[in-house]
């Protein structure tokens, strides 16, 4: 076992008596659910748990398909209190390589007290039906991962991530449908994925199909509103929508060319080619009325810019070439 200070002191016997509906993404239900609580596992359940009682099946059967570790605390444990989330979290983020199984030793006395143990809190690791490992007392979260590590191996690389990665490129090719699916499937993996949620309104909003794009802006739950996918995705909403209402743009076209001082009819414009997707054409007319008027409509450029660069992400073309036009004519 781990530190020397610790050792199994008996022998672990048999006596241890798993929407939007339709539409892009294609999520059924509740996005996956989860697998429930309860004392024992259920379905995909990675921390849990387990009792005297279910030791057995719970533990010593189930190690045989993957390492268990058993978190032996109590109520009145301080450095229990202090490992529980650290652990917690260390099997969370292993992806399932381990579980782990929590057993109160004031309620469940009999298995630490067979195997020795005198000092919580204590973690023992179970392989293939049988104690491997262990290690006592709180510790650091680097420590933690790297005893999952050893029993278990690496994490897997985070599927989600990769979904996120291969959806942003299809959304920045417009391929709406393809990118929608992969943010659908990693909504159903991570139900409150900002990115994801995010992601699927702006295929939405790239389909034009702004009502579904309010919907899925609404799942993104109120205290992770100030993401910058949940920001981005809403100020490019808000800008479709002002788009929408200014109608045809020839006549805005005719106003400016009559008045090219009608800063009015070229910041509506500026909207309304954002709207058509002509980015540039956009950062264009909003240059041009700084350019001509720096404090008209209270900055009000200048602001609609960035509210572009916002709403297209930095990463954008278009949000590097307004960045420089600006640069450009505030420095000049």
């Amino acid at each position: 076992m781990s530190n020397g200070n610790y050792s199994v002191g008996g022998q672990v016997g048999g006596g241890f008596g798993d929407s939007m509906g339709g539409g892009y993404g294609g999520q059924g239900g509740g996005f996956g659910g989860d697998g429930g609580g309860g004392n024992g596992p259920s379905g995909g359940d990675l921390v849990f748990d387990v009792t005297t009682q279910t030791f057995m099946a719970d533990v010593l059967e189930a190690s045989r398909q993957q390492p268990v570790l058993v978190d032996f605390w109590a109520p009145w444990c301080g450095p229990c209190k202090q490992l529980t989330p650290i652990i917690e979290k260390a099997v969370q983020a292993a992806g399932g390589t381990v579980k782990l199984a929590k057993m109160n030793i004031d309620d469940h006395p009999e298995i630490a007290g067979q195997m020795g143990i005198q000092s919580i809190p204590a973690v023992v690791a179970f392989k293939d039906g049988q104690p491997v490992d262990g290690f006592m007392g709180a510790q650091q979260e680097s420590e933690v991962k790297a005893f999952i590590e050893k029993l278990g191996g690496p994490a897997p690389a985070n599927q989600a991530d990769a979904f996120l990665e291969q959806a942003e490129e299809l959304l920045a090719a417009k391929d709406f449908a393809q990118a929608a699916q992969l943010y659908g499937a990693v909504m159903q993996m991570e139900p409150e994925n900002v990115a994801a949620i995010a992601g699927l309104a702006q295929c939405y909003i790239g389909a034009d199909e702004l009502e579904r794009a309010k919907q899925a802006l609404e799942l993104v739950p109120e205290e992770k509103r100030s993401d910058e996918a949940y920001t981005a995705a809403k100020a490019a909403l808000d800008l479709v929508e002002q788009a929408a209402s200014l109608g045809d743009l020839a006549d805005l076209h005719d106003r400016i060319a009559k008045d090219p001082l009608d800063h009015q009819a070229r910041f509506d414009l500026a909207l309304g080619l954002n709207g058509k997707g002509d980015k540039e054409g956009a950062v264009d007319q909003l240059i041009e009325i700084v350019r001509r008027d720096r404090d008209w409509n209270e900055d009000g450029a200048r602001k609609q810019l960035l509210q572009f660069f916002e709403a297209w992400g930095f990463k954008d073309p278009a949000s590097n070439y307004g960045r420089r036009k600006l640069s450009a004519v505030l420095f000049s």
